[in-house]
């Protein structure tokens, strides 16, 4: 089983900067790896429902944003160190909530919110 770890998340202020990593490990049964997976990021705020944020595909060509984030929020990967991060810019209170990785082996499953892999979430603060 794939096992996701974010870090990154604490309380920032309105029009601050942050950038939450997601480190991926172990295999699945059937043997897949971190370079087989489209990776997302998915965030849910109190009493919110859970929304995708940022998706990239299994071979970083593909990126999709929320309408939200789109030109503030970076998705990018690095196989190397099995990672998927999360550059985000110019802050707003509307952003804070529980920032989620996840990965999928089909990208439009991620596009659409679901995943097969979830990590445990790390808490995004942004204060006004």
């Amino acid at each position: 089983q794939m096992q996701l770890v974010e870090s990154g998340g604490r309380l920032v202020e309105a029009g601050g900067s942050l950038r939450l990593s997601c480190t991926a490990s172990g295999l699945t049964f059937d043997g897949l790896t971190f370079d087989d997976y489209g990776m997302g990021w998915f965030r849910q705020a109190p009493e919110n429902e859970r929304e995708v944020v940022a998706c990239v595909s299994h071979n970083n060509i593909g990126t999709s944003y929320a309408l939200s984030v789109k030109g503030r929020f970076t998705i990018s990967r690095d196989s190397a160190n099995s990672t998927v991060y999360l550059e985000m810019g110019s802050l707003k209170p509307e952003d804070t909530g529980m920032y989620y990785c996840a990965a999928d082996t089909e990208y439009g499953a991620l596009v659409g919110g679901s995943a097969k892999y979830w990590g445990q979430g790390t808490q995004v603060t942004v204060s006004s």
